[in-house]
């Protein structure tokens, strides 16, 4: 927009404005000296050449801080003094234009980084799977079993940062069926048996044949972080019930322990990124305060829900619910 076609139905504006004030004074005052109404008129168009002037050099300097601004590979409002000088929408567009090329590159590598860790994991599953097997030569039955529990961390750290990269990954996928909850609980009690195993845990489960709309592979994912937990926090009294409860709006299925448990302060922050509480800074446990922040992503995703009540010393019981969604299964 130049500067006649912003400016210009002001100065038509003031023009009628002297016009009609002209015509007035000549036809209907009828004054006996002109010579007032001519010096009247000079000096209103002194001033408004004056205003014009100065206004014309206020646009100016406004095009030149404009074009400048256009030509920078800044954004525009991060310069200080100048976007209160410079309303336009260009300028509005090049900052935009700016931040989606900014958010582009951001995105390309993330996924970079994104599919190097996805392979990194794959790769190194190759000598882990040696290491295993040559552990299985080791005749000194205290170093087998402490190669073999390292080991076995270091699989199931593998399998949680593959499954974790899907979950943060644009193309998380999820694949809506039929399960049986049985099923999702034996696999994971599989997945964890090493360490079930090793700390002598007492197991209850009791897991009638419920059948629930979830994604299997995702589901099992949440139980193993349950279980982990479990596993990790379980003080002197290694005790594992997983139990399941069904009514006509929903199926819950309950995961309780009898270890450390949660303090009071910290039950309502357990499910945020990052957050890792207060029980475990004497350094005995290592935490990244990511796996619960990632079980709550994915059963949102999944429009499941999950709570956590929890009695320090005495036990902790997480709940997933399952409403019955089947309209999303038949969509899929």
């Amino acid at each position: 927009m130049n500067y006649g076609k912003k400016q210009g139905k002001w100065i038509l504006l003031l023009l009628f404005v002297c016009v009609a004030y002209n015509g007035y004074f000549l036809f209907f005052m009828m004054p006996e000296n002109v010579a007032e109404l001519v010096y009247l008129d000079v000096l209103v168009g002194i001033c408004l050449v004056s205003f014009l002037y100065i206004d014309i050099r206020r646009y100016k300097k406004k095009e030149a801080l404009k074009q400048e601004a256009l030509q920078s590979n800044g954004l525009v409002s991060s310069m200080e003094g100048q976007m209160e000088q410079m309303e336009n929408m260009e300028l509005v567009l090049h900052d935009t234009q700016i931040l989606q090329e900014q958010l582009r590159q951001q995105f390309d590598a993330n996924c970079d980084l994104e599919d190097y860790i996805t392979r990194w994991c794959h790769e190194i599953k190759i000598p882990l799977s040696a290491s295993l097997l040559m552990m299985e030569q080791i005749q000194k039955p205290e170093l087998k079993k402490s190669m073999e529990e390292q080991l076995e961390k270091m699989n199931q750290q593998l399998r949680q940062a593959l499954l974790g990269c899907k979950v943060q990954s644009s193309m998380f996928d999820l694949q809506i069926h039929q399960v049986q909850l049985m099923d999702c609980v034996r696999t994971s009690l599989q997945n964890n048996q090493f360490f079930l195993l090793r700390r002598k845990f007492e197991l209850d489960i009791c897991v009638e044949a419920e059948t629930v709309y979830t994604d299997a592979s995702w589901m099992v994912y949440v139980l193993d972080q349950l279980i982990s937990n479990a596993v990790k926090y379980a003080g002197e009294n290694p005790f594992l019930q997983i139990w399941s409860q069904k009514t006509e709006a929903e199926t819950k299925l309950y995961i309780e322990d009898h270890g450390e448990g949660i303090l009071e302060q910290d039950i309502r922050r357990i499910f945020e990124k990052g957050f890792t509480g207060q029980n475990h800074h004497n350094g005995k446990y290592k935490s990244t305060g990511m796996g619960l922040y990632m079980v709550s992503v994915i059963l949102k995703r999944l429009g499941h829900g999950i709570d956590a009540e929890s009695v320090p010393g005495s036990y902790t019981r997480f709940t997933l619910t399952f409403a019955d969604n089947r309209e999303y299964f038949l969509r899929q």
